[in-house]
């Protein structure tokens, strides 16, 4: 939205005119992280789509049925779910400017969210200790490659997290730290539903499909 304001005329001057902005940090935020989140689900969508097409190339190598553990995964889902969980209590309680209860909740997500990645790096490192690497097959590759994109997501969540907890605990729960949790909160929830979406593709149809 733009005003014009007139400028008094100084002596020997004609009127002037200029421009003054109202900006809208919070709307130009919003939209501009929606934006991002399309990007993501776009470079989501071609890696579904590529280990659609690559899932059965094992190359005389392992299937899904032979490699995945469900119960482990299942645990592993269960860590992210809650996480998610977690965080809606965070926002719950900065909604009502209670920043003790949002540091404690924050905190209690990125628990949850650690807990997944090192349940994620432990299956990796189980499956290339049985010789089960990324180059073994196709279908390995691209399992690494979608799974190991989610998991560099929620390290990135992870890390702003943090960085969100020290601004909160430095500044309280100003506007500008309020935009910034709601961004982190759409991120947050976006990877669990990626991570459904990878639960169910690739770990339950490669075992029981």
């Amino acid at each position: 939205m733009t005003t014009h304001t007139a400028q008094a005329p100084k002596s020997g001057e004609a009127p002037a005119f200029y421009l003054t902005e109202e900006h809208h940090p919070e709307g130009s935020t919003m939209l501009g992280f929606w934006i991002y989140i399309m990007s993501d689900c776009l470079i989501f969508a071609v890696l579904f789509a590529t280990y659609a097409v690559l899932s059965h190339n094992y190359a005389a190598g392992p299937s899904p049925a032979d490699l995945f553990e469900l119960p482990v995964v299942a645990l592993n889902t269960t860590m992210l779910l809650l996480s998610s969980i977690t965080y809606g209590f965070a926002m719950l309680s900065m909604d009502k400017d209670n920043k003790s209860g949002t540091m404690m909740w924050l905190a209690i997500t990125g628990l949850f969210g650690a807990a997944f990645i090192y349940f994620e790096l432990n299956e990796f490192y189980h499956l290339i200790q049985e010789g089960a690497g990324p180059q073994r097959s196709a279908f390995l590759s691209a399992f690494f490659t979608l799974v190991g994109t989610h998991g560099l997501h929620v390290t990135t969540g992870i890390i702003w997290l943090i960085t969100l907890m020290v601004q909160t605990s430095r500044h309280g729960l100003i506007p500008e730290n309020k935009r910034r949790l709601m961004c982190l909160s759409m991120f947050w929830h976006f990877l669990d539903v990626v991570w459904i979406g990878v639960f169910s593709f690739v770990y339950l149809m490669g075992v029981l499909g």
